[in-house]
């Protein structure tokens, strides 16, 4: 469980780094290396999500036992 806790949270990371690289590549004008990165942090949230999701059910399994 903690990794998967650990897992979700370095997916997180990774996702707001795509996300400021993303920003600072827009506000330059380079909208096509920008939006390339923004799909990159969508990619990552969304695995961190589905991590999440999975460490939250695994949590609730070890409460039940």
């Amino acid at each position: 469980m903690r990794q998967t806790h650990r897992q979700a949270a370095e997916q997180h990371e990774l996702a707001a780094r795509a996300h400021r690289t993303a920003a600072e590549h827009n506000e330059k004008g380079d909208n096509e290396t920008g939006n390339w990165h923004s799909e990159r942090a969508l990619e990552y949230s969304e695995r961190a999500y589905q991590l999440a999701k999975e460490a939250h059910s695994k949590s609730g399994q070890i409460g039940a036992l």
